[in-house]
């Protein structure tokens, strides 16, 4: 059924300071934020001073058997989103989740299996691409044709750790999943998205924890290599940025294509250019800079027509659980690497 008036969303679990920009999209969109709903004082304090407008429920129960609600959002302790995104498809409603989707490839099979039955959609916010200007006009200029056929691209996902900072969740492989499994499948979406690949797999993967031995749960570096069925990929991600950057992590993107090339630079450019969302183009015709700042975001209005309306336009459901499906088979089948 299509929905015609205002979209109604509610948010539920709030672990992951992701859950901001979530809302922020939807809101953005033209969506109402109507209740929130997390088990932790003083996350939903801080989420309350933010929404003054959501009001607080007791329960996840009130959320899911609201026939008002049509999304629930979430960016709970990453193992607990993909069994919170089936209940809420098994009571009809979509889901907006931060990434990663899902920790495990078990709890990928069962979301593709309900999310078949239901015919609801579930969305991961792949945000290095879906929240980048930079990764958005990259697009636009790959389909414009400017730099020939993509075959290939180098996907970089450096972090900064604070590890004082951090809950304890973050530091258990069981519940954040492995280092390729979460920041990865950044990487992973832009390798599907520009290269246009449907089919993949990975051909080699690998992780680390070289600097934080007090956490051996912990995996502070992983890479790997992607083959599919329109080109290939290399990804490489850490928790090793330093404190002397002045923001969260040096995102990088670099395009390959028969008659050019791209370079995102999506969050700094160092000893370059002040801010962010940098591309550079160099094709047959000239090296062009390009500033993204107020180029505009696609996915918040894209995805709230696709609920309404029960389209694909802001990402097909098979694209998104191939790219959660390549970063965790890149992390189930990861070499562990060590110092020599």
């Amino acid at each position: 059924m299509k929905i015609t008036k205002p979209l109604r969303f509610s948010v539920s679990c709030i672990n992951h300071g992701h859950i901001y920009s979530l809302v922020n999209t939807l809101l953005n969109a033209g969506g109402v934020l109507v209740d929130f709903y997390s088990k932790e004082k003083d996350l939903a304090e801080k989420f309350a001073g933010c929404y003054p407008q959501a009001r607080q429920v007791k329960s996840e129960k009130e959320i899911l058997e609201d026939p008002s609600i049509s999304v629930v959002v979430s960016a709970g302790i990453p193992c607990d989103r993909a069994p919170l995104g089936i209940r809420v498809m098994e009571h009809g409603k979509d889901y907006l989740v931060d990434k990663p989707g899902f920790t495990t490839l078990k709890q990928l099979a069962e979301a593709r299996r309900v999310q078949k039955k239901t015919g609801r959609i579930y969305s991961v916010c792949y945000s290095e691409r879906m929240e980048s200007r930079a990764s958005t006009k990259a697009g636009e200029i790959i389909k414009a044709g400017a730099i020939g056929r993509v075959v290939s691209t180098a996907g970089f996902g450096p972090h900064k750790i604070g590890v004082k900072g951090r809950p304890d969740w973050f530091f258990k492989k069981a519940k954040y999943g492995g280092i390729l499994a979460d920041i990865a499948s950044h990487q992973m979406d832009q390798f599907l998205y520009y290269t246009g690949s449907t089919k993949a797999e990975v051909v080699y993967s690998a992780v680390a924890n070289y600097k934080y031995p007090e956490f051996p749960e912990l995996e502070d570096f992983g890479e790997c290599m992607l083959k599919g069925d329109k080109g290939t990929g290399y990804v490489r991600v850490d928790w090793y940025t330093p404190d002397g950057l002045p923001t969260w992590g040096d995102g990088r993107l670099t395009i390959l294509g028969t008659e050019g090339y791209i370079e995102c630079r999506k969050y700094i450019d160092i000893a370059g250019k002040k801010g962010g969302e940098h591309l550079f183009l160099v094709n047959k015709k000239e090296v062009k800079y390009i500033d993204c700042n107020k180029v505009p975001l696609p996915f918040g209005k894209n995805l709230v027509y696709d609920i309404k309306h029960r389209t694909e336009t802001a990402m097909s459901q098979a694209h998104c659980f191939l790219a959660s499906e390549l970063a965790l088979k890149a992390e189930a089948n990861a070499v562990r690497l060590t110092t020599i």
